[in-house]
């Protein structure tokens, strides 16, 4: 039973062109209690695929058009509208046999998620457990990976393995592989999708921007993260990370704002995105929600690098204006 973690479950399209077996699997698991994704609609390049037909009996919302005589690029856009209409934060790709072009992959990065039956860098592309066989390997298993513009090359995030033996052929290896993808892909979906929500993933990505700015370092505050600007001796804060400090629900980002109206202002016009944090918010921090869907990364790096600005000393603040113009 997957762990009952409180949040709104992320919503993933399923393209499928076949039987849809990694589908159905993917499906069952987001049903189970605590489930961390639910799946908002199947779509397929093939309206006689049997995976449609098992979608429909389960009440999910389908979508198929033919990709033959379509150009490619005008084929993706039309399932990028299925899916944007259906709601979608995340597509998983499940036995989806077209390549999608790069304007789709483009539009959707690091939100595409695909099942390879090899384990990557191994056998891309087709045929993968011919390959295995005749390469004399011992193990095949399968790949959970990121969708980039090249074939089967993004990060890999998990990877199950299985044993060849020695009468094995295509037919029989690749039955066992399937096992093993069914029982894969659904863990690693569910992991990818509730990283919004987990803190160390987040602070992972805060302290990344925060270090990228100028004479900045990290130093702990009261038990929580802190980044500073200046010399370990006389530099200021200027962000701390807070996960659900004094007992807030929100795991947030606490930077300056101009002035008390703004820090009010804030917080009256979108309280889902931000609040008034305990001792901080008397001085005019201001708390940025970060376990919310839609969090904009390109927001947060802004206001990092704004709230480094009101305390950084006029020299240092050169130095990111001279590496602006470039």
């Amino acid at each position: 039973m997957l762990p009952d973690t409180g949040q709104a479950r992320a919503k993933v399209a399923v393209l499928v062109s076949g039987a849809g077996t990694n589908m159905a699997a993917l499906l069952y698991a987001s049903r189970l209690p605590g489930a961390a994704y639910e799946i908002v609609l199947v779509a397929s390049n093939n309206p006689d695929a049997a995976a449609l037909k098992l979608a429909e009996a389960e009440g999910l919302a389908t979508f198929a058009l033919d990709h033959r005589g379509m150009d490619r690029a005008a084929h993706d856009a039309a399932m990028d509208t299925a899916i944007r209409q259906a709601g979608a934060d995340y597509i998983a790709l499940a036995g989806y046999m077209r390549v999608l072009g790069p304007d789709m992959v483009d539009r959707w990065e690091g939100r595409i998620l695909n099942i390879h039956p090899s384990l990557l860098p191994k056998y891309r592309g087709l045929h993968t457990h011919r390959a295995a066989l005749e390469a004399g390997d011992t193990v095949a298993g399968c790949s959970v990976h990121l969708v980039t513009r090249d074939l089967d090359a993004g990060d890999v995030l998990a990877q199950a393995t299985v044993a060849i033996r020695p009468d094995d052929t295509e037919a029989s290896l690749a039955d066992r592989v399937r096992i093993a993808e069914h029982q894969l892909y659904s863990r690693v979906v569910s992991k990818y999708v509730s990283r919004p929500n987990d803190p160390a993933w987040l602070l992972e990505n805060i302290r990344r921007l925060a270090l990228q700015l100028p004479e900045t370092h990290e130093r702990e505050s009261h038990g929580s993260p802190g980044w500073r600007v200046g010399s370990e001796k006389s530099g200021k804060f200027f962000a701390y990370f807070a996960d659900q400090h004094h007992g807030t629900p929100h795991i947030s980002l606490l930077v300056k704002t101009g002035s008390m109206d703004e820090l009010e202002g804030l917080i009256e016009t979108q309280p889902h995105a931000y609040h008034k944090p305990a001792y901080y918010g008397a001085s005019g921090w201001v708390g940025l929600i970060l376990n919310r869907p839609g969090l904009d990364w390109d927001g947060v790096a802004e206001w990092l690098q704004r709230s480094w600005r009101s305390v950084a000393p006029k020299g240092v603040t050169r130095l990111l204006d001279v590496a602006d113009e470039f």
